[in-house]
């Protein structure tokens, strides 16, 4: 399969950008550019003063989907319209949400990058506090004296638009149609503590120009988020960004393997977060990376091969269920306890692979942070 880097998406998403907004004049920067127009703004007033915030209906308001305009599909300059929660480009005379506010007299947008609220059709900005909790469900923030209370008993409790408790990191993850092995995943990383810590500070992957990297990090940060306004999150922006970047190998719609996919998210966030094969290069390494010592016997060669061999999780083997059932005919599955998997590492516990004609010992050399196990039958 054809490896895509993060260069040539971003330089596609680049041209795209470029042919949208060659093909449109919806920004104060476009605006800017194109002295000549009559219609130009070089900076929005601002007012205290709006008469149309009661109109506004946070029950409606969803910043978990892909932040396209609901004409265009450009992700160019789009707003939020806090009233119907749809999104619209620009705010310029002629743009989407211009019209949509004459149309069906909407009158409030929120600028989903820059976070700054306007009123249309009049073009000004507005400055109400009242509308912070909006910014926070947007984009959550945290400070580094936050994060070190999350692990701290008791858990706090807070509420949602509707009154529910909830507590912040033990929320639900919509399934979008046969992706709960990614929603799986995502909540054991969510609850990695230091994989956790990292990404809810954006300056420590700030700059970062990976879709994946960002897009993760957002939905890690609305997971632990204080002031949600629903008690579940939908991963849709960070499920498009993986269908692309695995080349639909994992997309919406389709059912995968949880290790598989965990596997690919880590190497590809590693890979993305410029790290390398060195030990903590990442932090998906400083969590996960750890390393078995392999001692491999060919047959009629006493001398064994010594290779030490990084790797991000341990892969147990189970023994094949019997080919007969039992007396009561139910004990079909074996039970093995967990230590007895886990001999297999104990650097004297010999596995013979009849293909290669080679027998392996492997030694557990250095433990990672956090050990991921997979249980292979």
């Amino acid at each position: 399969m054809k490896r895509v880097s993060t260069e040539e998406i971003d330089s596609d998403r680049k041209v795209k950008k470029l042919k949208i907004e060659a093909n449109t004049d919806l920004d104060e920067k476009d605006s800017e550019e194109n002295s000549n127009s009559k219609t130009d703004v070089v900076k929005a007033k601002q007012r205290e003063d709006c008469p149309y915030l009661d109109t506004v209906d946070r029950h409606l308001l969803d910043f978990d989907f892909e932040k396209v305009c609901s004409v265009s599909l450009s992700a160019t300059n789009v707003y939020a319209c806090l009233v119907c929660g749809k999104y619209f480009q620009g705010r310029g005379r002629n743009s989407h949400a211009y019209l949509h506010s004459l149309h069906q007299n909407h009158h409030v947008f929120v600028n989903l990058q820059s976070e700054k609220v306007y009123c249309l059709p009049d073009g000004y900005e507005v400055i109400d506090a009242s509308l912070s909790d909006i910014m926070r469900v947007l984009n959550p923030r945290f400070t580094a004296s936050m994060i070190s209370k999350l692990d701290i008993p008791p858990a706090l409790t807070s509420r949602t638009l509707d009154g529910k408790e909830y507590i912040p990191g033990v929320i639900g993850l919509n399934n979008l149609k046969y992706n709960d092995f990614i929603n799986a995943v995502i909540q054991s990383l969510a609850h990695t503590s230091t994989l956790r810590d990292f990404f809810l500070l954006p300056s420590n992957y700030g700059k970062c120009k990976s879709e994946l990297v960002q897009r993760f990090g957002l939905l890690i940060r609305k997971i632990w988020n204080p002031h949600n306004f629903k008690s579940q999150v939908s991963p849709h922006e960070l499920m498009q960004e993986i269908a692309i970047r695995s080349l639909k190998k994992f997309k919406i719609g389709s059912r995968g393997d949880p290790m598989e996919f965990l596997s690919w998210f880590l190497n590809t966030l590693h890979s993305d977060l410029r790290g390398s094969k060195k030990s903590n290069a990442s932090v998906i390494h400083q969590c996960f990376r750890g390393v078995a010592r392999v001692f491999t016997t060919k047959d009629g060669d006493p001398n064994p091969k010594v290779e030490d061999k990084p790797s991000l999780f341990l892969t147990l083997d189970v023994p094949p269920p019997p080919l007969f059932k039992d007396g009561i005919e139910n004990n079909i599955i074996p039970q093995e306890p967990l230590f007895t998997l886990l001999r297999k590492f104990d650097g004297v516990y010999e596995t013979y692979y009849a293909n290669t004609k080679e027998r392996k010992r492997y030694l557990i050399s250095s433990l990672p942070k956090y050990l991921i196990i997979r249980i292979k039958r």
